[in-house]
């Protein structure tokens, strides 16, 4: 196999590096009022009164990154996620964006998110946050049943969850995602259809649906550990993702991302989280604040982790000039250049985890310069054969999970990590 280099196959594909310069921008927040027993973040109860200075170093970074950048780079998404956003006043929020706008081109139609915990939203505050220019809401419901809420230690109700689409709705949102998590320990498929019937009913443009995965070193692995609760049960998991699928199709959701669906708007726009499809299509992104990644020009970036010393690295009020630091800022804790070679596996990884889009044949060897065949042919032929991957031709020749794929990602996902 021949040996692909990053400069050989840059300087081949200049034209679709300059398509992928539209980035996406992450801000985290890693503040909460409490943290959930489930979560693995990074995220922080209790250090509220650190919000400002917290806010000031984010700004003082997106000033470092832009004015190094050389250019005023065009921004489509911004996601402020966490933590929980919404603890964050809305004058801090329009603060960011604004300093945003200043050092990259936030175009007109950006899809801008703010994840929020409904038992934080207010009318008064989502009508202001709506003003600053957040037009998508992510709301954390998780479940409807109570039970089920005070084991993942949520600090809000069902009541929450309905004031909140309403106060959203009368604030002039019309982009709302909900997030629910299934698998939770001696969960049933008939509390679980409770839980996402409800949650349909209250028409959300979008739905993020995750498996509880038990993290080492929360609160809820060390209940299961001790035998304080039961063990998510694997083949309900698998019961409730396939009920899942063809209940949200017979009600007009698309199935774009295994963990995601959408509903499509008056247009026929299809209402997938723009955002994260520049994760999962390996487009360049920036990451600012406490534990941010990103993700630019071949190299992967990872800030410090404590907010403490990430406000600490920009006590001096850098402004950044020098274009030779770009994209590292000097909150900067790992940078790391990425080989063709594992940039062509996580361009594998990701993409496959769109449903229908896949991986795009034509498309991989527009970015490479090789086809996929003379790299992966071993492996894919091998998934073939096990009926985890198909090869389908409409709209372009392209690789993409199966049913039983979409239920077995993760033996998927691993043939393709270098």
């Amino acid at each position: 196999m021949a040996d692909y280099t990053r400069k050989s196959c840059y300087e081949l594909h200049s034209g679709i590096l300059a398509l992928m310069k539209e980035i996406s921008i992450y801000l985290h927040i890693p503040f909460c009022r409490h943290r959930c027993a489930y979560c693995d973040f990074n995220t922080y109860a209790g250090i509220e009164s650190h919000i400002p200075a917290y806010i000031q170093a984010i700004c003082l970074e997106i000033r470092y990154s832009g004015n190094t950048a050389g250019s005023r780079l065009p921004a489509h998404t911004v996601f402020f996620g966490g933590g929980t956003p919404s603890l964050l006043p809305d004058t801090y929020i329009r603060q960011i964006i604004d300093e945003i706008g200043e050092h990259y081109v936030l175009l007109d139609d950006a899809e801008i998110t703010l994840e929020a915990n409904p038992g934080t939203l207010t009318p008064g505050y989502l009508r202001s946050i709506r003003r600053c220019g957040i037009n998508r809401l992510s709301l954390g419901m998780q479940s409807v049943r109570p039970f089920e809420l005070k084991q993942l230690e949520r600090q809000h109700d069902m009541l929450d969850v309905i004031q909140s689409v309403k106060w959203a709705r009368d604030a002039g949102f019309d982009n709302l995602n909900i997030d629910l998590i299934f698998g939770l320990p001696d969960q049933t498929l008939e509390n679980w259809q409770d839980s996402l019937v409800q949650a349909a009913n209250l028409n959300p443009e979008h739905l993020a649906i995750y498996s509880l995965i038990l993290e080492d070193g929360t609160p809820m692995k060390r209940w299961v550990d001790h035998g304080l609760i039961n063990m998510p049960d694997e083949d309900i998991a698998a019961d409730i993702y396939e009920w899942t699928s063809d209940y949200l199709a017979g009600i007009g959701y698309v199935h774009y991302e295994i963990s995601n669906w959408a509903r499509y708007d008056g247009d026929r726009n299809l209402m997938c989280c723009r955002h994260n499809l520049q994760y999962w299509r390996m487009k360049p992104y920036l990451g600012f604040g406490a534990g941010a990644h990103g993700f630019i020009d071949g190299v992967h970036t990872s800030n410090i982790a404590s907010p403490f010393d990430y406000v600490n690295a920009f006590s001096d009020q850098l402004a950044g000039n020098d274009r030779a630091n770009y994209p590292v800022t000097p909150a900067t804790a790992g940078i790391e250049t990425v080989t063709i070679r594992t940039e062509m596996g996580e361009v594998m990884l990701m993409g496959l985890r769109l449903v229908e889009e896949g991986v795009s044949l034509q498309e991989f060897k527009n970015r490479f310069g090789v086809s996929i065949w003379d790299m992966y042919r071993r492996e894919i032929e091998s998934l073939q054969k096990r009926g985890l991957v198909e090869v389908v031709e409409d709209q372009g020749e392209r690789i993409r999970l199966t049913a039983d794929g979409r239920l077995l990602g993760n033996q998927v996902f691993v043939e393709f990590v270098d």
